[in-house]
């Protein structure tokens, strides 16, 4: 049976305080008796972890908007001064407003669901048993343990530790870690970068220092988005421009003509609604909820939604070697004894399992040889060394069985041993390979002692191999297609890296970089990051450094890791992806996680970025076009000093068939082009002059038709005209933005076009939207007008796509 390796206390050799264990007996934690009465006592961690919006809050920010409010009040006087039909308008924004309500609270379960799946379970002892709980089962006083990784949850006091050394980067902004000593304190949102330990919790619930820091970072948020910020920009703009035309358009309508009030009343307000781009920021709204649930069925969990925005931007993708392109698991393949005689095999294969035994949270290394070294022999454990990715080695001394002592590290050997060393030959070939080796070497003195390596006795070499990812290939395939640069950022052996790179045929992957050699100028390291794709023996503050020269040169960058090696270049990369079985801290300061640790799944991330830009940046162009046609017209119609052409009820049916209905489903479609910067610019070279070619051929032909219609019917004959004109133009503007032409984009457009021909010639719609050509000379004088409209339209389109490229 196999025994534990467990510290001697009675041992010479035991470490005190100082040196960073606990002599003395075990604590056992809380009992269950003792946490029954703190539960009563309501000394619990109950704040809820929050991954959305509450439901209050989706409620009130979609119907208490600056616009809902300006529709709300002109919705309402229309109400009491027209016809039903000319209220419409206000129907539409509360159809809008739920299924924006109705999507967010879908996009929330979906979070809550995926959040309780991502949730940290940290481990507590009680009765002297070790076991995971909730984070919302912890109760003040308990018992909390740490390992590699772990985020503590709640706030503390040291009691145990084994080498602890604490991030607090998140709290206090310090990157060095900080090594803990019993009686320490402990803040919440610190984690675990080395060592283990355990900590009294002193302070749980909202009384945590990092509670409010989480549950903020936690929620459902639309910040940090050059599509969001860009839509705010332009509805500022939109919403300072509407208030002097709105006024000059009332003068006009109730002073100077001094029609009937109640028709003065509503061609003013059918003149002030369309201005309003309203459903776009609904429509944006859903797009990004949309996405999330699409993301969610992938086991993709997204803690902040611009975070799909985001990574379609990317351009460059830094990729941690293990976890990402290779599975967590390793078996050991060889283990070769070094220096003759003196490492006999049998002896060997019990200290690797002594070494496995001695660590209570190994890495992936250790595991593999934990599992195919069990330890047999009744070895006592009396000072260990945890792996840190800072050191590459980890180690631990023993009593043998017959009671020597010896004291060993297991590490990269290429920092173990001397330069030039003969191994190193040797185990470049192995590198070469794509196989992993370490080095198990036997030192003196204390382990803890950066200079421990110099002068140890090389034993024996550990070849491991790691299982490259499936689908790994693929995903590297795809995002070179995509003209996305992906860099393998590594603590590995630089030529072991470049090997299993070479395996998924990465370009670049034969001429792999030691990152001990690049320059720390940040300018020269960005260059050759830019020149090369593989990277190997990175250090932590390496792979932070080197996102930070990729941004230097105005790359975007999204960084994937599993490791608390990871966490610092997360947190400074642009988007940062965790592996769902990674540790809580790279899952805490990822902005995506991959719950299903596969790699695959960024694809598809990126894909619905892409969806999300591209097709709202469709959208947009249709919702601004009608703004600025709208703020034009009225203008026009200051300045012309004539009613208003249309009543609220026409610019609501056009609104409907040119924008309202293909809007929602352009927005929703498939999308694969490429995401582009400057989104404001984008939208507005098209919209301002399709607005502009919009107006001036609706005004002209309602000129044309004053001209043509005389009598005490002429005003609804020349609206009539003019409406025709609109949806003509505003029509082809729906063709244009729809390209590239599929199927049901054809079939979209068709049938909107078929849904105004309807209105026109069934009698009763007739009626309801006052809609009836007279005659046939102006209407065919419309249709010429609209196409001559349309010629514009496809010229100016194209001299904007080839003057203004994006």
């Amino acid at each position: 049976m196999t025994q534990r390796a467990e510290i001697d206390p009675d041992h010479p050799d035991h470490p005190d305080d100082t040196d960073g264990a606990v002599a003395g007996p075990r604590p056992t934690g809380l009992t269950a008796a003792e946490v029954a009465e703190r539960v009563a006592r309501g000394e619990i961690n109950d704040v809820p972890v929050r991954s959305s919006r509450s439901a209050t809050e989706i409620v009130r920010s979609n119907v208490f908007t600056r616009f809902n409010a300006i529709i709300g009040v002109l919705w309402v006087i229309m109400l009491f001064v027209a016809p039903i039909q000319d209220s419409l308008f206000g129907f539409v924004i509360v159809a809008n407003t739920a299924i924006g309500i109705v999507q967010e609270l879908r996009a929330k379960k979906t979070l809550d669901s995926l959040a309780v799946i991502g949730e940290a379970r940290p481990r507590v002892r009680r009765d002297g048993v070790s076991a995971e709980v909730s984070t919302s089962e912890i109760v003040l006083g308990d018992l909390v343990e740490l390992g590699p990784g772990d985020k503590a949850v709640v706030d503390g006091e040291v009691v145990e530790t084994d080498g602890l050394e604490v991030d607090e980067s998140l709290l206090t902004g310090e990157a060095d870690p900080v090594l803990k000593q019993p009686g320490d304190q402990v803040m919440s949102g610190s984690f675990v970068v080395a060592g283990g330990g355990a900590f009294t919790a002193t302070k749980v619930g909202r009384e945590a220092y990092a509670t409010q820091l989480a549950e903020e970072a936690s929620r459902f948020t639309l910040v940090h988005s050059e599509l969001r910020s860009g839509i705010n920009q332009i509805l500022k703009f939109v919403t300072w421009l509407m208030v002097p035309t709105s006024i000059g358009l009332i003068i006009s309508q109730l002073v100077v003509k001094q029609n009937e009030l109640k028709n003065s009343i509503a061609r003013t307000v059918g003149g002030i609604v369309p201005m309003i781009p309203e459903g776009l920021v609904l429509l944006t709204s859903v797009a990004f909820a949309v996405g999330v649930i699409r993301l969610g069925r992938k086991q993709c969990l997204v803690q902040e939604l611009p975070a799909i925005e985001g990574l379609a931007r990317v351009d460059v993708v830094c990729l941690d070697k293990t976890g990402t392109l290779t599975e967590g698991g390793m078996d050991v393949t060889e283990v070769r004894t070094l220096n003759g005689a003196g490492a006999r095999e049998t002896y060997v294969h019990a200290v690797l399992g002594a070494l496995g035994e001695s660590d209570p949270r190994p890495n992936a290394s250790l595991q593999a040889i934990k599992n195919a070294y069990p330890d047999t022999d009744s070895w006592r454990c009396t000072q260990s060394l945890p792996f840190s990715s800072a050191r590459k080695y980890s180690g631990a001394s023993f009593t043998e069985g017959d009671g020597r002592s010896s004291s060993w590290l297991l590490g990269a050997p290429d920092v173990l041993l001397p330069k030039g060393d003969p191994y190193l030959d040797e185990i470049d070939l192995l590198n070469q390979q794509g196989l992993r080796v370490l080095l198990l070497t036997r030192v003196t003195g204390a382990l803890d002692d950066p200079r421990v390596k110099d002068g140890s006795d090389a034993t024996a070499l550990v070849v491991l191999e790691q299982r490259l990812r499936p689908d790994a290939s693929d995903t590297l395939r795809y995002f070179a297609d995509q003209d996305v640069a992906t860099k393998v950022i590594s603590g590995d052996n630089a030529v072991s890296v470049g090997a299993v790179a070479a395996k998924l045929d990465m370009p670049g992957a034969a001429n792999a970089v030691d990152a001990r050699t690049l320059p720390d100028e940040r300018k020269e390291m960005a260059q050759a990051l830019d020149e090369n794709a593989v990277f190997g023996r990175v250090t932590p503050q390496q792979k932070r450094e080197m996102v930070a020269a990729l941004q230097s040169k105005g790359h975007t960058v999204a960084m994937t890791g599993d490791g608390v090696n990871d966490v610092l270049a997360l947190k400074d990369a642009d988007i940062g992806v965790a592996m769902g079985s990674g540790s809580e801290a790279t899952r805490a300061v990822a902005q995506i996680v991959l719950l299903n640790n596969s790699f695959a799944t960024l694809p598809s991330v990126v894909a619905e970025g892409r969806r999300v830009i591209g097709n709202i940046t469709r959208v947009a162009t249709l919702f601004l076009t009608k703004t600025v046609y709208s703020v034009l017209l009225a203008i026009l119609v200051v300045c012309s000093q004539v009613e208003y052409p249309f009543l609220p009820r026409h610019l609501t049916l056009l609104s409907t068939l040119t924008i309202g209905v293909p809007a929602f489903f352009l927005a929703l479609a498939p999308n694969k082009e490429r995401a582009q910067p400057n989104f404001v610019r984008r939208v507005m070279r098209y919209s301002i002059p399709g607005g502009i070619i919009a107006a001036s051929a609706t005004f002209c032909t309602y000129l044309l038709a004053r001209t043509h219609y005389s009598g005490p019917d002429a005003l609804p004959a020349e609206t009539s005209v003019a409406t025709l004109t609109l949806f003509l133009v505003s029509i082809w503007v729906l063709a244009i933005v729809a390209r590239p032409y599929t199927w049901w984009r054809v079939g979209l457009v068709a049938a909107m076009g078929l849904g105004f021909v309807v209105v026109l010639v069934v009698p009763w719609l007739q009626d309801f939207f006052a809609l009836r050509l007279v005659g046939t000379t102006m209407p065919w004088a419309a249709v010429g007008v609209s196409a001559v409209a349309a010629a514009a339209l496809e010229l100016v389109w194209r001299w904007v796509g080839r003057r203004f490229p994006a």
